[in-house]
């Protein structure tokens, strides 16, 4: 499957977006390129939001070819990197909006963790939201997307690709409904 040239200048943009710079406890630094940062191997803030239907399904979505992390891997989560100045639950509000399309939707926050590999650093906010609304995909970022149950995406997540990020988002929310 090729990448479009629209993919291409989305990721492009996207790489020379301002994201904040935090440490390891999750302190602003100030504000980097989102390429500078995983370059660099720095910390960066991301927000994940769990978005379910009123039946319980969780929305699960595959990523597109031209994402700089987890390329063409499924997600259980919409979410990415908080721009510099913006506080987690503004861009969780607005990832949401513009990877699903789900806008004016109560989001519930879960907690808070620190998400360490050599690729991907990030102090994690997590969110719930739930919407029977239509799904409006952002074509450069969400290739396909469906609502399962969450134990058939705990089972694909052995056999198929998921980014390990958000499945770490989802185990946490998991943990804190016991």
């Amino acid at each position: 499957m090729a990448i479009s040239p629209n993919e291409v200048a989305h990721r492009a943009a996207s790489d020379l977006e301002l994201v904040t710079w935090v440490d390891e406890a999750d302190q602003v630094l100030g504000a980097l390129p989102r390429a500078e940062l995983r370059e660099r191997g720095l910390i960066g803030r991301c927000t994940f939001i769990l978005l379910f239907n009123s039946a319980g399904e969780l929305c699960v979505h595959r990523r597109t070819l031209s994402k700089a992390l987890y390329p063409g891997y499924w997600d259980v989560a919409a979410g990415g990197m908080v721009s510099a100045g913006e506080a987690y639950a503004d861009s969780a509000a607005r990832e949401l909006a513009e990877e699903l399309g789900i806008d004016g939707v109560a989001l519930r926050f879960h907690e808070r963790f620190y998400f360490d590999q050599p690729d991907n650093r990030l102090w994690c906010a997590v969110y719930s939201a739930v919407s029977d609304a239509p799904l409006r995909l952002q074509p450069e970022e969400v290739s396909e997307a469906r609502f399962i149950g969450l134990e058939q995406a705990e089972q694909e997540s052995l056999s198929m690709p998921y980014c390990p990020d958000s499945l770490a988002a989802l185990q946490r929310y998991k943990a804190g409904l016991k």
